[in-house]
């Protein structure tokens, strides 16, 4: 595998920690969470149930762009990020695409919502969901995962298609 960082796309409760975590176990990659990445005010937005916009989301991007670009001299990279617009991840590519594959775990309202509700500690309330699913736009040019499957099938699958 010669890539430098993989994005790992999808909704609120898709998976994107769990299936990084394990994908960066199995292949020896930096693992990082891009919710690590939210300035206070966002999460506290969150927290509260207030969708973030556009603006909320452009120093989050700008912050894990930034973190990115500068380790991928270094070391490999998986981000677990929403990017759930292509202009968010147009952003987190920017001047790196070459360097970069998406990863996108797709499952239905109804899966993401029972798992969200099984979750515990994690600031995004499931009241938000549904504005996750109406602003996603699919991504054209990535892999696609059904999130059904284990994490292990789905990990395995990544890899295989990497």
């Amino acid at each position: 595998m010669s890539l430098k960082v993989i994005y790992i796309m999808g909704v609120a409760g898709s998976g994107k920690t769990t299936i990084g975590k394990l994908l960066a176990t199995k292949t020896g990659f930096l693992f990082i969470d891009a919710d690590n990445f939210h300035p206070r005010k966002n999460i506290d937005k969150m927290k509260a149930g207030i969708p973030l916009t556009d603006k909320d989301r452009w120093p989050w991007l700008d912050n894990i762009h930034e973190f990115v670009s500068k380790e991928i001299s270094s070391q490999n990279i998986i981000v677990a990020c929403s990017a759930l617009k292509k202009m968010y991840r147009d952003c987190l590519s920017d001047g790196i695409t070459d360097n970069c594959r998406w990863i996108f775990l797709k499952g239905d309202y109804g899966i993401i919502w029972d798992r969200m509700q099984k979750r515990t500690g994690h600031f995004m309330p499931e009241s938000l969901l549904q504005s996750q699913f109406e602003i996603l736009q699919t991504p054209l040019h990535c892999i696609e995962v059904d999130i059904s499957k284990t994490p292990d099938e789905i990990v395995d699958e990544i890899i295989l298609k990497l």
